[in-house]
């Protein structure tokens, strides 16, 4: 029986991967769109008239010009602010794999700013990690330092 299972699933496999590659499959298009109208929100503890007092955009994501598309809503269930932002063109395929690795990812910008402008509203000042000054560099300890020096871009970490 699992000898057919795995046939099967062979089976399947193969012509989800055909139909994508004719461009038939459904989600290649629903992708592609979602892909470039990726919105990235932050929601921020005080009112739109705070966020953007006089339509005026803080300033890290002012800084980014028209480059950007940016709303400013009321969040859900009226618990602050959703500050959203988007590029006009994002970059796609391996030029945006490689701009993403180097670190000149304008999308990375985008998640900068949003965090910057919620940290400027909340706090009144951009948080920055602390440096530990005695920590030795290691070769064991280079993916860590890279990891970090793009967690603010990337998001996570």
């Amino acid at each position: 029986m699992g000898v057919i299972g795995a046939a099967v699933a062979g089976v399947v496999v193969n012509r989800i991967m055909s139909a994508r590659n004719r461009n038939l499959w459904p989600m290649a298009t629903i992708a592609q769109d979602r892909r470039h109208a990726r919105w990235h929100v932050v929601t921020i503890n005080k009112s739109p008239e705070e966020v953007a007092p006089g339509g005026r955009l803080p300033e890290p994501l002012a800084k980014l010009g028209d480059e950007v598309e940016v709303q400013v809503n009321r969040a859900v269930g009226d618990r602050g602010t959703a500050l959203a932002a988007r590029l006009r063109h994002e970059p796609t395929g391996v030029a945006a794999t490689a701009a993403r690795v180097a670190g000149t990812d304008p999308r990375q910008r985008v998640r900068v700013a949003l965090r910057e402008s919620k940290q400027l509203i909340e706090t009144g000042e951009i948080l920055q990690p602390e440096k530990v000054s005695t920590v030795k560099r290691t070769l064991t300890g280079l993916p860590v330092d890279f990891a970090v020096s793009r967690a603010r871009g990337e998001g996570r970490l």
